[in-house]
Formats: C-alpha cells, structure tokens, sequence
C-alpha cells in the first residue's frame, strides 16, 4: 500500500499533512498515520471509565441537589439553568425515536459529555459550583475551585472528541503524556480507587513508548 492508495481511501486533505512532515519518507508518513490510529485506540479504555464515572458522580450530586432523580425537569424552573434544556430535550428525543420509555437511567446515558463539563462553566458558578464540587470527593482543597476543575475537564473533552471523530492527535507525542495525566488526575478526584483499577485496562504508556521509537522520537 503506497500514497496514492491512503489518499484514494483516506482522502488527499486526511493524509497530505502526514507526508509533508515526512517528506520525502513515504512509508514514516504512513507509519505516523498507522501509529495515530493505535493511540487513539489506547485513550479508549481510560476515556471510558472518565467518562462513565464523572457523569454518575455529578448525577448523583444533583440527584441530592434537586432530591429526584429526574431533576432534569427541574431545570426549566431555574432561570440561570433554563439554556440547558435544548440538550434535555434533545436526550428525550433520541431516546423516544427509538422507541424507548424515556426514564433517568436512559437520559443520563444519552446526554453528552460535553453537557457534563458544561455544568462547571462560569455561567453556572452561582447556581450550581457549591454542590458540584462534591462530585470530586477526592480533590484536594487547594484544587477545588471551579476553574481549576474546568479547565483539565474541557481538555479532556477536547481530546476525546478529536479521538472519537477520528481526527489526528499525534502531532506531538510529548503532550499526550499531559493529557493522559490530567484523565488519572480526575480519576483521583472521583474516586480514590479508580486510578489503580483503570491501570489494569490501560495500554496507553506501552503503546507511546513503542510509537516514539518507531518514529525516531
């Protein structure tokens, strides 16, 4: 497979900043795609858990918050929450179109990430920050402030969506090691457990050391 077959399947735009890089090294440029695609894959694990843990940790901080689980009707009753209701409603949507009973559980699951980290916005600072906060048990008090909660959650966020949408993330392999910190050290700030359990699962170190030396790093 040379460059002309990556560019006819994975497009001349996709492909052409791998071989610029590389140029005149055909066969590097199409190892660094090869090697995005198998770090990409390695995040999986660990976004996963990030994930899934931060969004039970914040439900169940507004569960007590609202005292419902559905406190997501809440929100149209709070006038500083009430632009989060087109992301409710559009959970409630695609739960319903595939004919399902829309109940928390589902919801909870539908909405996105990016609706979770939203919550820790400026905007939302007043009306809800004193009781989110308690979504990270674990954070020491000198870290918990909101800001300093926001920003590695959106740069997570960040990352995630680059991986999910297939976009390149290994420009530079030595700022991947920043991003894979920041997931452990939210992990920690939810759960003092997690971090030692989401190691069993992860591949990620072994994986970047074997990139760095296939790309001369």
């Amino acid at each position: 497979m040379d460059k002309k077959y990556f560019q006819k399947v994975f497009s001349d735009e996709r492909m052409q900043k791998y071989f610029d890089i590389h140029s005149p090294d055909e066969n590097l440029s199409i190892k660094h795609y090869n090697i995005n695609i198998q770090i990409s894959e390695s995040f999986y694990p660990v976004l996963s858990i990030f994930e899934i843990a931060l969004r039970n940790s914040i439900n169940r901080e507004l569960i007590t918050l609202f005292n419902t689980t559905d406190w997501y009707l809440k929100l149209q009753t709070i006038s500083g929450l009430k632009n989060l209701n087109k992301e409710i409603t559009r959970a409630q949507r695609l739960i319903a179109g595939r004919g399902e009973t829309i109940n928390a559980n589902k919801l909870i699951a539908e909405l996105t990430l990016g609706f979770w980290i939203r919550l820790f916005n400026a905007e939302y600072e007043f009306v809800l920050w004193k009781d989110l906060r308690r979504a990270f048990p674990y954070c020491l008090k000198r870290d918990k402030q909101r800001h300093k909660i926001s920003a590695p959650l959106n740069k997570i966020r960040n990352l995630r969506n680059r991986i999910y949408h297939n976009e390149p993330i290994a420009w530079n392999l030595k700022l991947l090691d920043g991003y894979h910190y920041d997931i452990y050290r939210v992990l920690g700030w939810l759960n003092k457990d997690l971090p030692n359990y989401t190691k069993q699962l992860d591949r990620f170190d072994e994986v970047l050391s074997n990139s760095k030396r296939e790309l001369g790093i």
